[in-house]
This record gives structure tokens, sequence and C-alpha cells, in this order.
């Protein structure tokens, strides 16, 4: 089903579906929750997922696991194709899927199971080879290796405030003791309180959130020197240091999947 409200299909005696969409540049899907746990892929383009409990952001070949019932917004960083795959609470369970928002890699047989999906009937033969598929898609989900994609966010109102700045313009010199002044902490306090709320360091979090921005920056096709340059880092070897030892690989060879 393309281009089609996923609620349009909440009561189908179905318990996976799929629907495939396409956004515009910067288009925001605006806050909103799902009575199924949803599958949201990035088939091209960069799209970015946020939470109250924290930031997600998916590249292509990536797909963020969103369970039932999680209030989330979306924003989408260019031109966006998504495949979404949705599944009933009781379905989610009994395939032990994850019961938190998660990143995961997508193999090359998830994505084309994706494709093929999202044009089955809104009601599939369920002993056919059409039931086969999303049986097949589900155990692809379960399998499929989670990625350090998210940036938590804080419970504390002061600290998730200044969080969601820094996801608006994320820079590695934000410095801990400017945070925490305008925390109205004292750096001791801050940074105990920011790693009991997030479970990382607030070093280790900025970095994290500038190396997200920086995915959808470059999956947008701006230069990576002026990608590093302007998330503070003194060079593109330094910027594309951190990116490796993060996230294991060159932005380059991450964007292509």
């Amino acid at each position: 089903m393309r281009n089609a409200r996923a609620d349009a299909y909440d009561n189908t005696p179905r318990d996976v579906i799929a629907t495939g969409n396409d956004y515009p540049p910067h288009y925001v899907l605006p806050a909103h929750s799902h009575r199924r746990s949803q599958l949201l892929y990035a088939s091209t383009g960069v799209l970015t997922t946020i939470t109250s409990e924290g930031s997600w952001v998916v590249p292509p070949r990536r797909a963020l696991w969103i369970p039932a019932g999680i209030a989330h917004e979306v924003h989408m960083g260019g031109p966006v194709a998504t495949r979404s795959v949705y599944v009933t609470p009781e379905a989610s369970r009994a395939a032990a899927l994850p019961p938190h928002c998660q990143v995961i890699a997508v193999s090359p047989l998830l994505h084309e199971l994706l494709q093929v999906a999202v044009d089955l009937p809104a009601e599939y033969a369920l002993d056919g080879r059409d039931g086969r598929v999303m049986a097949l898609l589900l155990d692809e989900i379960r399998r499929a290796p989670a990625l350090p994609l998210s940036a938590p966010l804080p419970h504390e109102k002061r600290l998730a405030a200044l969080c969601r700045e820094l996801l608006d313009q994320p820079s590695q010199e934000a410095r801990i003791d400017r945070m925490a002044q305008r925390a109205g902490m004292s750096r001791r306090h801050f940074t105990r309180t920011f790693r009991a709320e997030t479970g990382m360091s607030f070093t280790a979090w900025r970095q994290q959130a500038c190396l997200l921005a920086a995915l959808t920056r470059l999956g947008n096709g701006e230069p990576i020197t002026q990608v590093a340059l302007d998330l503070g880092y003194g060079s593109p070897s330094a910027f594309t240091a951190a990116f490796r030892r993060v996230l294991g690989m060159a932005p380059s060879r991450y964007l292509g999947g």
C-alpha cells in the first residue's frame, strides 16, 4: 500500500501490514503514535525521529523500530522515501521484537522484503506466498543488529531543554561549564545528573549529537569540510576520525550502505 495513512488500516484483520510514502525536503510529521508497532525504513534520504526518550537518525538502508503507543515526530532531512511495517502488539511480543526504540541495520534480504510488502493487498492470503513474505519479514527484523544512532534525552526539564537546543544546533564547542551555568547547576551536579539521566557523559553525548547531525547533512550532499567545520571540529580529518571511532567506518562508506 503506497502513500496511505497507517491508521486507515488499523482494523485490517492482518497482524502485519506495510505502506510506502514519499516526502518532500524538510517535511515534518508532527508528534503522533500508532496502535501498532512500526518499522520505519529510509529507503532513500535521511530522517530524524524524536520521542521523549531521545533522538534517532535513520540514514539510507537503516530503519527505526518504534513500539506501539510511543509518541514520535519525524523530520525529513531532504527528499525521503519510506517503507513502513506495522505490527500488532500481540504479534510483536510473539516475534520477540524490541520493547524500545532502536535503529537497526537493513540486510539486502530485508530491503527486498520491504519493497515487496508495500505492494501486497491489505488482506493478503495468510496461507500463501504473501503470508510467508510477511512472516519472513518479522524474522529479519528480529535478527537485525542494533546500531548506535541515537542520542538519549534526559527527563530533568532544564537538561532536556538544553539537549533539544543542542540537537537543533550541535557543536563540539558546547562546553560543560557553560551548559551547567545555563542549567543553574554546579559543574559537578550537572555532570553527575547528566550521566544519571542519559547513561552517557556530556562530552560523549555532545559528540553523538554532532555525528547524528552530520549524517543528515552529509546525506543531503553537503561537503564534509563544511560539515566538519560547522560542527566545531578542527579539520575534516578530525571529524572523520571521530566518525570512524563511533560508527566503525568513514562517512562516505557509511552513507553508501
